[in-house]
This record gives C-alpha cells, structure tokens and sequence, in this order.
C-alpha cells in the first residue's frame, strides 16, 4: 500500500499564499512588498487571462481582487471571482476597487467576494481584512469599508 497515503505530518507551516490582481502597476508592486513582509507568498496579475491562469493552477488563502481590468468599463474582476469561488470556496476574496456602488458590491458577494473595500485604502486596513477573514469561519461576509 506505497504511495496510496501520505501520513507524514507537516513539519513546517504553509506559508500562505496571496494573488493581487490590479491593472495598476504601482498597486500590484507595493501590495507584494507589504504582504510578503507579512509573511505571504505573493504573486501578482495585471490582466484577466494572467490571473485565471494563477487561479488555475494555484490554491490561493487570499485574492485581492480589483473590479475593473485594464480600459474596459466591464467588470471583468467578477468573473476571477466566480471562477475562484468555484474552484476553492475556502479562498478567502477581497474586492479593492475604485468603481464601488451598492448594487456591485451585491453582485461581488453574490459572485463569492468576502469584503468590498473601496480605493484608496491604506495597506494596514487592507492587511486587517486580510487577517480578520483568515482567522473568521470560510464564506463569513466581512461589512464594507
């Protein structure tokens, strides 16, 4: 029966991992400096298809998710959501957008987003999202801020 169980404890912690998915540039870059401070491995996506290709093949503890993609008026962040959702409901999905209205933070959560903050925010409330959804119970809708 080799190979059939893996019984071995995990001797060291999974250091968890954290997709930024943002068209701006300067978002991604300081997002990956702050979280990977704070103990995340951090990938990045500034593009739809990057970030389905990562969502694809990685299983991520937190998405921070922007809303709007590139120049187009679509909110084509709601289809990473939905994908990410239904891939692993125990990702934990953050929406940081400029474009927020009530009825596209409805539609975020109803696509499988955790909390909708809105631009500009300051890492440290973004990290305290991050942390309080980590430490809450999985699908735990965290109040817009």
């Amino acid at each position: 029966m080799l190979g059939i169980h893996d019984n071995s404890p995990e001797e060291e912690p999974r250091i968890p991992r954290l997709l930024v998915v943002d068209d701006e540039e300067s978002i991604c870059f300081s997002m990956s400096e702050y979280f990977s401070l704070h103990g995340f491995k951090v990938d990045t996506a500034r593009e739809i298809e990057e970030a389905e290709k990562l969502v694809e093949s990685t299983e991520y503890r937190v998405i921070i998710q922007d809303l709007r993609l590139g120049t187009t008026r679509n909110p084509d962040g709601l289809n990473i959501i939905k994908m990410a959702h239904e891939r692993n409901p125990e990702t934990r999905i953050i929406v940081l957008t400029a474009y927020g209205s009530t009825e596209m933070e409805d539609e975020a959560r109803r696509c499988g987003a955790d909390a909708f903050l809105r631009k500009p925010k300051p890492l440290s409330q973004v990290a305290q999202v991050v942390q309080g959804l980590i430490e809450s119970p999985a699908k735990q809708a965290v109040k817009s801020a």
